[in-house]
């Protein structure tokens, strides 16, 4: 008898674009390498049945950004202003508890970690340009505020 390998769906493994294990894509040009990544288990809170005793699902991954390869000096000084009061001793930590499975949390911290990456990685938005209001939305205000005193000037004689 030959074995047939089994597809991806029907083991229920991971693709390896989402391999708990695996590097962890930031942006298209920041790869965290998986030897970076610090993973650490232990017991979630929470209701959970017969499991919650004995199941490690609660995930804590860690990561030293300022330390990643790979990232340009303006990178590197974002990162360390914008992460600057998350990280302790240079390191940031994410985690994850949500769900009831280990890899499941996995996923979800990998998830997490990328996009607090993004965000500090991201470039700031451009400066506000200050605009001149137009003719039309002048003279729009200032009939508005004629119409409005017009009224409340009525209000006052008794006639």
């Amino acid at each position: 008898m030959i074995a047939v390998p089994a597809r991806v769906g029907e083991t229920g493994a991971v693709p390896p674009s989402d391999d708990a294990s695996g590097d962890l894509p930031v942006t298209g040009s920041l790869v965290v390498p998986a030897p970076a990544l610090s993973w650490r288990f232990s017991r979630s809170s929470g209701p959970g049945g017969q499991g919650v005793n004995t199941a490690d699902s609660r995930v804590e991954l860690s990561l030293a950004p300022l330390e990643l390869r790979g990232l340009s000096d303006v990178q590197r000084q974002r990162l360390a202003e914008r992460l600057g009061p998350r990280l302790v001793d240079g390191v940031l930590t994410v985690t994850a508890s949500e769900h009831r499975q280990q890899l499941r949390n996995r996923a979800a911290a990998r998830e997490r970690m990328a996009a607090v990456l993004r965000a500090a990685l991201a470039a700031p938005p451009a400066p506000r340009r200050r605009t001149k209001p137009t003719r039309g939305s002048q003279e729009r205000r200032i009939a508005e505020k004629k119409r409005r005193g017009e009224i409340k000037r009525r209000r006052g004689s008794w006639d």
